[in-house]
């Protein structure tokens, strides 16, 4: 291999044959595969192998592109690409294999490019990945989020009260219980009146304030649950509000006719110091002690009363003005978008349906975290799921999916899954920080059936290829039938559910279009390539137990799907530099504003930033006090002083 370069290089053996060989760049790490095949990289590998697999490549492991599996399956490519989904259909045996259940969860996945012999090689390649070994290190404790130094253990948070599992040699299951503990007290005494406002008036609102994964997970949850029936007589009288977006028309939208002396706050910030979060609490701070003022109470006893906390610094929460004992921790091994079975869902959500239904949506998570960590791979309904994501993308090419719920109550599964798996798997790098030789994630969005339907269904029937993933439920959590109508209004939807999933296999042929008699000008129009891949997820119903399931399910498919691409899932580094540059113009933008300038170029931005900012502050309009104050819409406080009234357009503004 070393032989195909022709100038010498101090780099280690795959950085030589890797980049400066780009004309005989697969041979060549094929051949480190080779040299290596005697070492067993399927399994965990003894000190000895790990030893030898670190001399010959320089200490790090060659990208799996590299390997024999990954070879097959892109050579296979070219046999799925001659098969038509009309065709694979009609095989019984093969449709047999391809669907796959477990405790109610139904996944048919026949309608997928794929043969038996192409899950059989995706299976081979997740061997090689050594995908349970890197499971059990996850599930295990191990530090598998490596550029953070972190266990990934959002599992711990629904596993039974006499579960192990120690992190750097502590038994991390006793705080976990000590948290939902301190949640059911806490939830139960407010719902049942015992813990009331600073006025003796029971808590009949919850505003959540925190944003990313302290807010879509808890948001998508909320909605699955507000029409299942025992989750509506639970929630009767009260309303969950969320406040994440640090335009203050979202506070407006949170606080709007919301009785303060009714109201608790939760603030969720691991760290409480998450810029959009912190300034909406400091606003909504703002909001309750001003109008509870005007009752007469003081500003400490109403933060002591109407705030609490979700978050590991309690140092910061007590200067916030919280006391510590109103506090819920978590952890640093619970990612952000992987919180929502911690304090960050489950105090919001048990403040709206009582800790029993919390309890019943940890346990179906925890259903799904056993099958994912013990069931084999061949019938194991997150790693197939990840596979294909992984067959369908790197091999196939298809960059984007379709998340596709024929269900209203998961119309925010889309949102927090695009969360969960962009924020995981948009990586450039591997775990060892060499670039990717592929392409790693893909697009996801969606929007609930039948609505999607009319929205952008037409690209993925008659233009870009794009994998869906179907998802409904036998049960609709409200039953409607009329009178004289053929089918109910849930099997009406489900009618759809079922048919536009062989649309997108199938198709429609110019022949079949002219044995109906279509005009020729049309034919061209209204024919439908067909061969477009999906998957169905079929649920018994959508409750508590369920919408768990399914959220455990799609957090490991994303797991697995990084630990097959050899990425770290778990970490979130692209974020971080758009937060860095806003610190700045904030600064910049304060101080334009003070001393009521321009900004020009000594201030380091170019032309375009400079520019929009200039256009943008000079379209606000300026208010001058003769001392700071606060300012709020005029229907969210009480008073009329300090407030601003709706904007209208005048010859001096």
């Amino acid at each position: 291999a070393l032989a195909m370069c022709p100038r010498p290089s101090s780099l280690c053996f795959l950085d030589l044959v890797i980049p400066l060989c780009r004309t005989s760049r697969t041979p060549a790490p094929r051949a480190a595969w080779s040299k290596i095949g005697a070492i067993d990289l399927t399994t965990s590998a003894s000190t000895t192998s790990a030893s030898t697999t670190s001399s010959l490549l320089g200490g790090k492991a060659p990208s799996i592109a590299y390997s024999p599996e990954w070879n097959a399956l892109s050579q296979h490519t070219k046999e799925v690409e001659q098969l038509h989904l009309k065709d694979l259909l009609l095989d019984e045996e093969r449709t047999d294999s391809m669907i796959r259940e477990h405790n109610g969860i139904y996944l048919d996945f026949s309608r997928q490019n794929m043969t038996s012999a192409t899950l059989q090689l995706l299976l081979n390649l997740a061997t090689r990945a050594k995908l349970r070994t890197k499971m059990n290190e996850m599930f295990s404790g191990d530090h598998v989020n490596a550029t953070e130094d972190r266990a990934v253990l959002h599992t711990a948070l629904r596993s039974p009260r006499d579960t192990r599992i120690h992190v750097d040699g502590e038994d991390v299951i006793p705080g976990v219980w000590e948290v939902l503990d301190k949640i059911k007290d806490f939830t139960d005494r407010v719902r049942n009146g015992e813990w009331t406002g600073v006025s003796g008036k029971p808590i009949k609102n919850v505003v959540a304030i925190g944003i990313g994964g302290s807010y879509l997970g808890p948001a998508f949850v909320h909605t699955s649950l507000q029409f299942d029936e025992k989750c509506k007589e639970a929630a009767s009288g009260r309303k969950l509000r969320f406040l994440a977006n640090v335009d203050p028309v979202d506070v407006a939208k949170a606080l709007h006719q919301l009785d303060p002396e009714e109201t608790l706050v939760v603030v969720i910030s691991k760290t409480f110091t998450t810029t959009e979060t912190m300034l909406n609490a400091r606003t909504v701070r703002t909001w309750l002690t001003n109008e509870l003022a005007q009752l007469g109470y003081k500003p400490t006893d109403a933060v002591a009363k109407h705030m609490v906390a979700v978050s590991t610094n309690l140092k910061l929460v007590e200067e916030f003005g919280i006391d510590p004992e109103n506090a819920f921790g978590f952890w640093d091994w619970v990612g952000g978008r992987y919180s929502v079975t911690s304090a960050v869902g489950i105090l919001p959500l048990s403040l709206q349906y009582g800790f029993e239904k919390m309890d019943d949506f940890l346990r179906g998570a925890h259903d799904m975290d056993v099958h994912f960590r013990e069931a084999p791979f061949e019938n194991n309904l997150p790693v197939i799921m990840a596979l294909i994501s992984t067959w369908n993308s790197t091999f196939l090419g298809r960059s984007s999916l379709a998340i596709l719920p024929y269900c209203q109550a998961l119309a925010k599964f889309p949102a927090h899954m695009q969360q969960v798996a962009m924020e995981s798997l948009g990586k450039q790098v591997s775990l060892n920080g060499d670039p990717l030789p592929f392409k790693a994630g893909e697009v996801y969005f969606g929007e609930p059936g039948t609505n999607g339907q009319h929205s952008f269904y037409q690209l993925i029937h008659q233009g870009r290829v794009v994998p869906a993933e179907f998802i409904g439920s036998i049960k609709s959590q409200q039953s409607v039938y009329l009178r004289g109508e053929e089918v109910s209004n849930h099997d009406e939807l489900m009618c759809n559910f079922f048919a536009q999933a062989d649309a997108l296999a199938t198709g429609k042929s110019p022949e079949e279009l002219r044995e109906e008699g279509v005009a020729p000008f049309y034919v061209p129009h209204k024919t439908f390539s067909g061969n477009r891949p999906s998957s169905s997820l079929l649920l018994p119903a959508v409750n508590p137990y369920t919408v768990g399931q399914l959220l455990a399910l799609y957090e490991a498919r994303v797991a697995a799907q990084g630990f097959i691409w050899g990425i770290n899932a778990f970490d979130q580094w692209g974020v971080e530099l758009g937060k860095v540059l806003a610190t700045r113009v904030r600064h910049s933008m304060s101080e334009a504003r003070t001393k009521n300038r321009p900004m020009d170029v000594t201030d380091g931005y170019n032309p375009s930033t400079r520019k929009m900012i200039n256009r943008y502050l000079a379209g606000k309009t300026q208010q001058l006090y003769p001392e700071p104050r606060d300012v709020f819409p005029c229907d969210l406080i009480a008073t009329g002083e300090g407030c601003t009234a709706p904007y209208e357009e005048s010859d001096d503004e």
